[in-house]
């Protein structure tokens, strides 16, 4: 059994006798917690108890490379970061911590944000991104008092796309890929809030999207991989077969 004092004296002797960990700096290491934090979404999305612990390991790693790196700075160490850490959740816990009133996380961290987007990565992915814009607007008050409302309004976002694929102001080139006009600006500026409307029905649900969304890829794959191996088991041609045929074993494939 290891603790966390272990891990930090393996760390700081890899940096000293290691020269590919004594090489590493807090920009190189980018890509690699980056890497390691994926890697854990998918052991966690596999429910695999033994891949995430051995992935929870290499984030920890990446944890007490950045930290150990800075205390060689002379920035900061690994304890200040547990002790930042600690003081900010006994912060955001005042009825726990502090015989304080219970408030909702996001209207404590409102305080303190400049703005609405104030500390969100640039990078992150488009529908988390969406999930936390409404969640932080949610916090200060800005939210329907249930699921009817954000249900309404994907009813209503897509009246308006039908509306405009009725228009057929769409237009499209002799090889069928979309003209790039002003028809097609408003058609994806709608989509998009269609898109962002179905989000917030998921968040009132109690669904996160971007896990939802995780889940129906991987259903259509698994779905769709069982249509191309039974028309392969049948010499049907997938490029020719047609719609109406491989809809009829799609059809199998979902009662299977």
């Amino acid at each position: 059994m290891g603790s966390l004092d272990d891990t930090l004296a393996l760390m700081r002797d890899l940096r000293q006798r290691c020269d590919w960990d004594a090489a590493q700096t807090h920009d190189s290491l980018r890509p690699y917690l980056i890497e390691e934090s994926l890697e854990l979404d998918d052991a966690l999305r596999l429910g695999d108890d033994e891949l995430v612990r051995e992935e929870l390991g290499d984030l920890l790693l990446q944890v007490l490379f950045h930290s150990v790196v800075a205390e060689e700075r002379g920035a900061f160490s690994f304890h200040d970061v547990a002790g930042a850490l600690i003081a900010k959740m006994k912060a955001r816990h005042p009825h726990l911590y502090a015989a304080g009133a219970r408030e909702s996380w996001e209207r404590m961290k409102s305080k303190k944000r400049a703005s609405l987007a104030d500390g969100l990565p640039s990078t992150l992915p488009s529908l988390h991104r969406a999930h936390r814009l409404q969640d932080r607007a949610a916090g200060v008050g800005f939210d329907w008092p249930d699921a009817e409302g954000p249900a309404d309004k994907v009813a209503e976002e897509l009246a308006e796309v039908r509306e405009l694929m009725q228009e057929k102001k769409v237009r499209f080139s002799e090889h069928g890929a979309p003209v790039h006009d002003e028809a097609h600006a408003e058609l994806e500026g709608e989509l998009g809030d269609l898109l962002f409307a179905c989000v917030n029905l998921c968040r009132k649900l109690g669904v996160h999207s971007s896990l939802a969304l995780d889940k129906a890829n991987a259903k259509f794959q698994r779905r769709f991989e069982a249509v191309e191996k039974t028309a392969a088991e049948r010499g049907v041609d997938l490029g020719s077969a047609g719609l109406k045929a491989l809809d009829r074993i799609w059809d199998e494939v979902k009662r299977r």
